[in-house]
């Protein structure tokens, strides 16, 4: 175990375990590269937790939820930055474990969600999810926290780890933070710091889109999509993967706009892949 100004970083299951427990407790799972976002969720984390409380945050690229051919080793990790911003940010520990103190050579065992997990996110990375609820459930029972916190940019992602925590009885309760942008709207990602300036500059039609499909009123779907699609491919280096409207709670498709309807998209800049999404109706 480590101490940067006050956050101690721990780097093993046996020193999160060993963590005595006499107060709440919120967890910030993050894959590391911290920005806006991130701090934006320590600080609802911090609020939820209350003064007497504690705030801690993991930081680890997992392996399982990258599919073949993706980022993963590129995936940033800036490690000293990253403490240094848990430092200011004023949480009370890290928890920085290594792949392989998070899975065993010979795993067998896996968290998998049947359901929302089989459009969007799901359907253009297959085993993705997958990923996401093992290490989010191997988390929750390293961490034992008392509520732990998302951002809605992963928007299916929440859903997801919503439905695993009632499934599966985890005494947790999930806060949802809404989406965190800059100030020309791209949503803050860690990805963000992989587009080049063109694409940086480009990268702004996303929000321009959701917008627009937002001000086009209760239309049908594929109406909205055709707009959305249009306004994208304004961009030279926009390369849509999908667009989609989706029901919030079922993350099924719809076929028209109603309450709850959520307009979601992933579109690659070079190589870059970004995703957003917005509340329609």
């Amino acid at each position: 175990m480590d101490k940067a100004g006050g956050v101690k970083i721990l780097t093993t299951v046996a020193a999160a375990r060993s963590q005595a427990k006499g107060k709440p407790r919120v967890v910030v799972p993050t894959m590391g590269a911290l920005h806006n976002a991130h701090g934006e969720l320590i600080r609802v984390a911090r609020e939820h937790a209350g003064q007497h409380g504690e705030v801690a945050v993991s930081i680890f690229v997992n392996p399982l939820q990258f599919e073949p051919g993706s980022d993963y080793e590129r995936y940033p990790r800036p490690q000293e930055a990253d403490e240094g911003f848990c430092r200011r940010e004023g949480v009370d520990f890290l928890f920085v474990p290594s792949p392989a103190e998070m899975y065993a050579d010979d795993r067998s065992v896996f968290v998998d969600e049947l359901s929302l997990s089989q459009t969007l996110e799901g359907k253009s990375r297959p085993g993705h999810f997958r990923g996401v609820c093992t290490v989010v459930a191997k988390l929750f029972n390293i961490l034992s926290p008392d509520a732990a916190v998302f951002g809605e940019k992963d928007f299916q992602q929440l859903a997801i780890v919503r439905r695993m925590v009632r499934d599966l009885n985890f005494k947790i309760d999930i806060i949802a933070v809404p989406t965190v942008r800059e100030q020309d709207g791209l949503a803050c990602s860690s990805r963000n710091q992989y587009l080049n300036v063109e694409e940086r500059k480009q990268a702004t039609v996303l929000y321009k889109a959701l917008l627009a499909a937002t001000d086009a009123g209760k239309k049908p779907a594929r109406d909205l999509i055709a707009l959305a699609g249009k306004v994208i491919n304004e961009a030279p280096l926009a390369r849509i993967d999908y667009i989609e409207i989706v029901d919030a709670e079922t993350i099924e498709p719809v076929e028209t706009v109603r309450p709850n309807s959520l307009l979601a998209l992933a579109v690659y800049f070079g190589k870059t892949r970004l995703i957003d999404n917005i509340r329609l109706g």
